[in-house]
């Protein structure tokens, strides 16, 4: 997944060709009609029960976890730490941590924890699905702000490397476009491998010398940029696509009702260690916080790092994690001032970010989860 802040350019949200944007309600009407949800249970579970035992094994339930990631637009499984530690917590709320198999009834209940939990993100931050074909692209190379987004990406990159030879500058350059240029993100191998480089080997300038300049980086650039674009027409990219501005009025919902806090705190801390005088020490606070983060409208400790070097910041003042072991109410009112702080400082500092995944799987032959 490709993460970013807010970029120039056409923005999605003004794009409504070629796209599909999931705000989670199809997911609460689904859960919201029994007799429908109950179907779709009974259908799902049938789908994944390969071996028609009547309970899916950990194996079975694996590609309902992998459709939970899709719709949070995680990297699969095995790409990131972060990602990987969602689908295992996701998979320890079908298994319990312990179960080995899930029977139907047991499925459903998890779903109906889950599903809306997935369906409040995505109303909160919407997922659009986006088909790039290369005329986006194209749109962007022959247009009026080409020469001077442009220019500016060349001059990063010559500040950041010097001595770049032409072919280098071309390449970074596509790391700096986006989806709102028309872009797929470079990040992601296949787009590099089946877009990028093919449309460089037939560059006609890609063994020759030419000398870097600004002139001729645009030119060239230019070249290049159309041959990715004929690449996209004949190999759409499908990218799910999702932006949000972290400016700590999800913090400030959560800390007006006592109610709500107290009862992310007491879950929080469910299954926290405590001594045997029932003291909890302060160096489990960042496990605590990111327990809490969901319903704080943060992201998990690690998915944005502008997020974390608040956090940290925060962390560092009130000298949060030294280890000392202090009581469960003390605990509570560390997190709660914790969370002041961090409003306090995206209120005056909002931090915008988009993040970009590419789905390798076409939307219409997936078997998702997610979907009746």
């Amino acid at each position: 997944m490709e993460t970013s802040t807010a970029t120039t350019g056409t923005s999605v949200k003004e794009k409504s060709d070629q796209q599909q944007v999931l705000d989670g309600s199809s997911i609460m009407g689904l859960v919201e009609n029994d007799e429908v949800f109950s179907n779709f249970v009974d259908h799902k579970f049938k789908e994944l029960d390969k071996d028609n035992d009547g309970q899916l094994s950990v194996k079975e339930l694996k590609p309902a976890v992998a459709d939970i990631g899709a719709a949070f637009g995680l990297l699969v499984q095995g790409s990131s730490p972060v990602s990987d530690n969602i689908y295992y917590e996701v998979l320890n709320e079908f298994t319990h941590g312990q179960q080995e198999k899930v029977s139907k009834a047991e499925f459903k209940e998890a779903l109906l924890d889950i599903l809306p939990g997935i369906a409040a993100s995505l109303k909160r931050d919407p997922v659009v699905i986006l088909r790039i074909e290369g005329e986006d692209l194209l749109d962007f190379i022959d247009g009026p702000s080409y020469d001077a987004e442009m220019v500016s990406v060349f001059s990063q990159i010559r500040c950041s490397d010097d001595d770049a030879s032409l072919l280098d500058c071309i390449v970074k350059a596509f790391g700096k476009l986006t989806v709102d240029h028309g872009m797929p993100p470079c990040s992601d191998s296949w787009v590099m491998s089946n877009t990028v480089e093919p449309a460089l080997k037939s560059w006609d300038g890609y063994d020759q010398g030419v000398p870097v300049s600004k002139i001729t980086f645009l030119e060239e650039f230019r070249k290049v940029a159309k041959h990715v674009a004929q690449n996209l027409k004949e190999q759409p990219v499908i990218v799910a696509h999702s932006e949000n501005t972290f400016d700590g009025r999800g913090i400030k919902r959560l800390l007006s009702n006592k109610f709500e806090l107290n009862r992310s705190l007491n879950a929080a801390l469910q299954n926290v260690p405590r001594d045997s005088h029932g003291k909890i020490s302060t160096a489990c606070l960042r496990v605590v916080l990111d327990e809490v983060a969901p319903s704080a409208g943060l992201p998990p400790i690690g998915a944005v790092e502008q997020i974390d070097q608040v956090v940290a910041d925060v962390f560092g003042t009130i000298h949060a994690d030294e280890g000392k072991m202090v009581k469960e109410d003390e605990l509570k009112n560390l997190v709660t001032e914790i969370l002041w702080s961090i409003m306090l400082q995206l209120e005056e500092n909002p931090i915008a970010v988009s993040s970009n995944c590419v789905v390798h799987e076409p939307l219409e032959s997936s078997s998702s989860v997610l979907q009746p």
